[in-house]
């Protein structure tokens, strides 16, 4: 049975995958790791390495911090480290000074009648007592230091989890179904008149964006929704505008494997399909075509086993 940790970091990864747009076939070509171990990575049957999640957060354009301690902690779970905390130091004291045994007094080794009285101990000196103050003290530093080394790691777990818990929010949005979709969840919310800051510009527009993905070229922002249909296999298809960027692409969902989507407008057809199961799970976007307003853009559902395709056209606002 998978840990919460796994699946916590599962969700994370996925959602990245779906934001880079890219099948496990793309993810093998873009990484070091291979189309299965990225299968059996992002399905949780086993942890993916360190790099693999680095590799991910590059490829979606997010920072890497909290995917690495979602990590960290299924990582800290699975070895077992997570279980096998020290027990808590006993604290130390200083060891009590010994008396030396004193012999007992007998009658006939006393002093005489009316002899000087034997001499009485010395009372202790405040050289002795500030050394025993001090191995005291020594004591107790040494016991907080010991402690503080041993809790090293779970003050690190805890700052993990909160990191995780403060990113909750945003792995819960990308995982919303289709009455929010992922483009719209990941819209920044907006600001204020005084405080605040305002969307993340766009990193292509017009003709630069030709060909490029629209989640990690940050056009998924003040959208425009041309096509929305489901199709006769139950799959779901949009056709998606950015004034912003200029440009249009399709994106399906519910979909089966070797499901297919093909968009056209005024630049080469741009298509994506659906080549695993894992795919058939997720968003499946095509790359941009540049549009402007009048450009008619043209989508077709191709289905596996189905002759014919399912196309609708819109023209851009």
């Amino acid at each position: 049975m998978r840990s919460p940790e796994r699946a916590r970091l599962t969700a994370a990864l996925r959602s990245l995958k779906e934001r880079a747009g890219l099948s496990l076939t793309g993810l093998g070509e873009r990484t070091p790791f291979s189309k299965s171990s990225w299968g059996r990575y992002l399905t949780g049957e086993i942890l993916p390495p360190r790099e693999a999640v680095r590799e991910l957060c590059r490829l979606a354009g997010e920072p890497e911090g909290r995917c690495l301690a979602l990590w960290e902690l299924a990582e800290s779970e699975s070895s077992g480290r997570a279980t096998q905390a020290p027990p808590p130091a006993r604290p130390e004291t200083a060891p009590e000074p010994k008396l030396e045994p004193q012999p007992a007094k007998e009658p006939e080794e006393g002093p005489e009648a009316g002899g000087p009285a034997p001499p009485r101990p010395a009372p202790p000196t405040a050289t002795t007592t500030t050394a025993t103050a001090h191995r005291a003290t020594t004591a107790t530093t040494a016991t907080t230091a010991t402690t503080h080394r041993r809790s090293w790691r779970a003050t690190a777990v805890m700052a993990a989890v909160l990191a995780v818990t403060a990113g909750g929010v945003t792995a819960t949005a990308l995982l919303l179904p289709a009455a929010r979709t992922p483009d719209d969840a990941r819209r920044p919310p907006a600001t204020g008149t005084g405080t605040g800051t305002g969307p993340p510009a766009p990193r292509c527009q017009g003709d630069a964006c030709e060909g490029r993905d629209p989640m990690n070229m940050l056009c998924g922002i003040g959208l425009d929704t041309l096509v929305e249909h489901r199709t006769a296999s139950g799959a779901h298809l949009q056709v998606r505008y950015s004034r912003t960027c200029g440009t249009s692409w399709g994106r399906i969902w519910d979909t089966r494997v070797g499901d297919r989507i093909e968009l056209t407008a005024a630049g080469p057809t741009r298509s994506a399909e659906v080549t695993d199961a894992l795919d058939a799970t997720a968003y499946l976007y095509t790359l941009m075509t540049r549009t402007r307003p009048g450009t008619v853009v043209r989508a077709c559902f191709r289905s596996e086993g189905q002759n014919e395709p399912e196309c609708y056209e819109a023209t851009v606002p």
